[in-house]
């Protein structure tokens, strides 16, 4: 009886430790495709990432090199092609117009994508899935198409091609930017803290801009955003409205490139991407873009 009771532990003992392994060694074998899939995903995203960069890379590497084509491996780094392109009065000219025409744009695109939107969401408007529809209809074109019809329009009208009638053609083709990113906050805008702000004695423009507005800015300047980068490198309807002596950046650079070809041209690329990135941190220090994103 003695021995038996003393055996009777290691017994018990035995019997635990074996589903104990064999709940680990299930593990394991569920780890591994886990642990596959999860190096499947990073690879692919690594691969994406680098399939968009690479072109930016490629730009840079053209801009820095001292030959006037593009050389792998470099054969040093020179900033003539940044000179020449600062020194030249045709391309600050051409820099110069084209922010002030992404800045009306910007403005113009963002003040009437919001309006919009807040009408659409709460204007109970009769179609409004077609109005939608219609109003984002610009990305599902051809900015060449838009550009050409524009111009076709203003023969018709007889304006010529003014400044104003680049932004419009301009804020046509940003404006579904800042409608869908602001229809996409006010989707889950709590209606409730409108009625709170109104009960209690606020005037519909105060509860506008005290209520609504901090709530939707994230979707706002999300679209401002991506208007003035989308209006800034804008070439297909600036190719058909600009006027001589009046062009943005892009046709500068198109007719620049009909004589010749150098690092100029990467040069103007990255000045382009350097400002569309100043733009996103200027307003990050500004406004504060991290507070409204998630990661």
């Amino acid at each position: 009886m003695g021995n038996s009771a003393s055996h009777s532990p290691l017994l018990s003992s035995d019997r635990n430790a074996a589903p104990r392994q064999m709940v680990s060694a299930s593990m394991r074998t569920a780890s591994g495709p886990t642990h596959y899939g999860r190096a499947l995903y990073l690879a692919i995203n690594v691969a994406i990432l680098i399939f968009l960069l690479a072109p930016i890379a490629i730009v840079v590497v053209f801009a820095l090199n001292p030959t006037p084509f593009i050389q792998f491996p470099p054969v040093g780094v020179s900033l003539r092609w940044f000179e020449k392109f600062f020194a030249s009065r045709d391309f600050m000219h051409a820099l110069g117009f084209s922010l002030q025409i992404a800045l009306l744009t910007t403005v113009s695109a963002t003040v009437l994508g919001a309006s919009a939107a807040l009408a659409l969401a709460r204007g109970n408007l009769p179609g409004t899935r077609l109005i939608v529809a219609t109003m984002l209809s610009p990305l599902m074109l051809p900015a060449i198409l838009t550009g050409l019809a524009l111009f076709q329009t203003y023969v018709l009208l007889d304006v010529g091609r003014p400044t104003w009638g680049l932004v419009a053609g301009h804020t046509l083709v940003t404006l579904p930017y800042v409608v869908r990113t602001t229809l996409a906050v006010l989707h889950n805008f709590d209606l409730r803290l409108e009625e709170a702000a109104r009960n209690l004695g606020a005037s519909p423009l105060r509860t506008f801009f005290e209520v609504t507005l901090p709530l939707i800015k994230p979707g706002v300047l999300a679209g401002a955003i991506f208007a003035f980068i989308v209006s800034f490198d804008q070439f297909p309807v600036s190719l058909f409205l600009v006027s001589p002596g009046n062009e943005t950046l892009p046709v500068t650079l198109f007719n620049y490139l009909k004589f010749d070809l150098d690092g100029t041209i990467g040069a103007a690329s990255v000045v382009s991407i350097v400002l569309a990135f100043v733009v996103v941190v200027g307003l990050d220090r500004t406004v504060g873009l991290r507070s409204y994103v998630k990661l």
